[in-house]
């Protein structure tokens, strides 16, 4: 395998660059790895950047949002200098033999490497990521770490390491762009590449990851959030929280007033809904398992809790999640049936 040939560095010829698409991968994740680089394009007025779609089949994969990709085949693709894999559901039926064979192949070309949304899973299960910091979704970095004990598993927004990139989502994504852009381009002409999407959020890389987004967190409160969301099922004292990081429980309190207009607590609580939310439309969990895997100690104060911050009840939620799978599932079928040849 050639070692990976360094990308990030001042270059003004063009970056060959091959987008893999997956089937049902989010259309923002998509947008958000080539059009900063169209962005790029324009602003230069030259070819900084020159990439191809590409495809794991023959067939042309559908996002989330129905649209479809023309692409090439990967087995056609003879190389390129960065490859970006996209990807979103159904990572199991993607992980095929030949897609990790197609992978390693580009890899061992000495490509960069890089992953968004459920890319970095491909790249593991390839074994792309060994030794390597990486990082996913924050709802899948559990599964991920316990997946693949050999890959330095972050909480980071995206990491960048020899010849591999990883990104935890869509607006990750960008900033990792940015960051490509940056290094080969300088940052001034990376920050009007991000002036064209009104894009000024912090384009650190070892910014975690929140499931509350939107946020503007400073140093403190940040690690704070990290505290919190380590610990959703046995919530940590506030007390203990800020001596954990070094300050007061009043400072704390002034810190999240300032930059969240919002208690700590409230924070806190928050982030246990919304994981709460999460595990109800997304797990078949027992809502019980639920309340407890959340810090809730008692199924009412649950109950109470959950329909006040979402407006309905855990249980009618659930049931509302089943009933549209159930019609999904049903639509499907008859559609299938319409289509299956009949017999003269």
């Amino acid at each position: 395998m050639k070692s990976a040939k360094n990308i990030l560095q001042p270059e003004h010829r063009p970056l060959k660059c091959a987008v893999l698409v997956l089937d049902e991968c989010n259309t923002l994740s998509f947008a958000a790895a080539v059009d900063p680089m169209r962005a790029a394009n324009r602003l230069a007025g030259r070819c900084a950047f020159d990439w191809d779609y590409i495809s794991a089949t023959d067939e042309p994969p559908m996002l989330t949002s129905g649209l479809t990709v023309p692409t090439t085949p990967l087995s056609r693709l003879e190389g390129c200098e960065l490859m970006i894999v996209v990807a979103g559901f159904q990572l199991a039926r993607h992980a095929t033999p030949s897609l990790l064979a197609g992978l390693r192949r580009i890899a061992g070309t000495g490509a960069t490497i890089a992953g968004i949304d459920g890319g970095p899973w491909l790249m593991a299960e390839a074994g792309l990521l060994n030794d390597h910091p990486a990082t996913t979704h924050w709802e899948d970095l559990e599964n991920f770490s316990a997946r693949f004990p050999d890959v330095d598993c972050r909480s980071d927004r995206f990491t960048v390491s020899d010849g591999r990139m990883t990104s935890g989502g869509a607006t990750p994504a960008i900033e990792m762009m940015l960051h490509i852009i940056s290094a080969r381009h300088g940052a001034g002409f990376a920050a009007r590449v991000a002036g064209l999407f009104l894009y000024d959020g912090a384009a650190s890389m070892a910014r975690p990851q929140s499931r509350l987004g939107g946020h503007k967190h400073n140093a403190l409160t940040a690690k704070a959030n990290a505290l919190m969301e380590a610990a959703l099922d046995d919530p940590m004292p506030l007390a203990r929280i800020a001596e954990s990081l070094g300050t007061s429980p009043r400072s704390l309190q002034q810190q999240f007033r300032l930059r969240l207009n919002t208690t700590p607590q409230d924070h806190y609580l928050q982030l246990r809904l919304a994981e709460a939310r999460r595990l109800v439309t997304d797990t078949d969990l027992p809502l019980m398992d639920v309340a407890m895997a959340t810090g809730f100690t008692s199924q009412s104060s649950f109950a109470r809790a959950f329909r006040l911050a979402h407006g309905s009840s855990a249980r009618d939620l659930r049931q509302e999640r089943n009933e549209t799978q159930s019609t999904a599932y049903s639509t499907a079928d008859h559609a299938a049936q319409d289509h299956r040849p009949t017999t003269h």
